[in-house]
């Protein structure tokens, strides 16, 4: 797509990505079909194709209006289209240049700008989303559904592993996810201590940024991935072995920090050995396990076992980190009967604040993907992401977990059929 930069963004780090990432695209419309916004809405600006016109336009000078703003808006940043471009356009990056070149030219009205900012400064801090979040939790009943959708009825933790072992990780508690649902980063620790692995939780760590960079605060993202790379260094250097993140919308903007602070030189290097460090649980999870498996043999079946599950992959995990198949061979592997879903490449509509935001559509893409999710009357769905979860489970009656719950559940039956009972590490 040949592009012409309009002069006050020539030479800038945004407008150069912007062209690179333009002049990429073919105007083929694969994009479309795989497309949330535009299946439901029908209109190609509401598409990838169409939102990459629009951006190319404010590159090239024209001024935006509200109009551009409302179809940017309206995109999930799914990133289904990245999966499905055969010419490997980086739309994800493109649509945050736009939205943030836009934001800039086309001021909001006063309510979008009091309701952005309160989600931006609310749930990037714990100290102050925590106790709203559990006082929300105690008086659950009495809140009008639109409210008591975005909290999720508590659910016990059980107990942090005290192990000390000589594998350690890092595993960031985030910003919302120890506040809404305790018990995933709870079960994570469990499982991995029963692998030989211990837990570190630095805690001056915090919100991984991408709350902010998707409401078009790049410079907040960028503060909070100092911050945490700050947090992170010490433990860095005596040697964890990996950054796992158990929220896959987390995993796949922490391994974007050396793209983001690229031009930053006092902390470029640190983010770039973050990101050779960090691995999503989905994916580190299960090659430790296949690896042991391998080597020692598969744990006896448990007759117990919840075995009739669905498995819903985020597009943070499928489309953003490119990773698919590997929790279906864990489940499988110890007995579950994943069942196949229909459509699963498509987004459920949670996109971190998109439900709170654009409701009335990502309720019509919960329904939609509910409705396949469940086509086989599932005991439990299962997911990797703390925002895909709240908002399934808002929408259904049918238990929706962290798939590492569903094995945390399991106990000692995760472990290889040679390995002693007193650990692997």
């Amino acid at each position: 797509m040949e592009t012409h930069l309009a002069q006050w963004l020539r030479g800038t780090a945004e407008g150069t990505e912007a062209e690179a990432i333009l002049r990429r695209c073919v105007h083929c419309g694969f994009c479309t079909a795989t497309c949330p916004t535009y299946q439901l809405l029908g209109d190609e600006r509401d598409s990838p194709r169409g939102r990459i016109y629009l951006i190319k336009a404010v590159v090239e000078g024209e001024v935006p209006g509200p109009s551009t703003r409302d179809h940017l808006d309206r995109c999930l940043t799914c990133r289904n289209c990245e999966t499905t471009c055969p010419s490997g356009v980086q739309y994800g990056r493109l649509v945050d240049i736009g939205r943030e070149l836009v934001e800039r030219q086309v001021q909001r009205p006063l309510g979008q700008r009091l309701l952005r900012g309160l989600l931006r400064e609310t749930l990037t801090r714990p100290a102050v989303f925590g106790p709203a979040m559990r006082l929300g939790q105690m008086v659950r009943p009495l809140l009008p559904a639109r409210i008591r959708d975005k909290v999720p009825a508590r659910r016990p933790a059980g107990a942090w592993p005290s192990g000390d072992h000589r594998r350690r990780v890092l595993m960031p508690a985030g910003c919302v996810q120890p506040s809404m649902m305790p018990s995933i980063d709870a079960a994570c620790a469990r499982v991995l201590d029963r692998l030989g692995v211990s837990v570190i939780r630095p805690a001056s760590a915090g919100c991984c940024g991408a709350i902010r960079q998707h409401l078009s605060d790049a410079e907040g993202a960028r503060d909070d991935a100092r911050r945490n790379i700050a947090a992170w260094w010490p433990f860095i250097e005596q040697g964890v072995e990996a950054i796992l993140i158990n929220a896959s919308g987390c995993t796949v903007m922490i391994k974007d920090y050396a793209h983001l602070l690229r031009d930053d030189p006092q902390w470029a290097d640190r983010a770039a050995q973050v990101v050779d460090l960090v691995r999503d649980m989905s994916e580190w999870l299960p090659a430790e396990l296949e690896r042991r498996w391998q080597d020692q043999g598969l744990p006896d079946p448990d007759p117990s076992i919840e075995s009739k599950v669905v498995f819903h992959p985020p597009c943070t995990l499928q489309h953003g980190q490119q990773q698919r198949g590997a929790v279906e061979r864990v489940l499988a592997a110890l007995g579950a009967r994943p069942s196949p879903v229909t459509d699963s490449h498509m987004c459920c509509g949670s996109a971190g604040t998109y439900s709170v935001l654009q409701p009335e559509l990502s309720a019509q893409l919960r329904a939609r993907k509910l409705e396949h999710l469940q086509a086989q009357a599932p005991a439990t769905i299962l997911s990797a992401n703390i925002g895909c979860i709240a908002h399934l489970q808002a929408g259904t009656e049918t238990p929706v977990r962290h798939w590492v719950e569903w094995l945390d559940a399991l106990g000692d039956a995760i472990r290889p059929k040679s390995s002693p009972r007193n650990g692997l590490g």
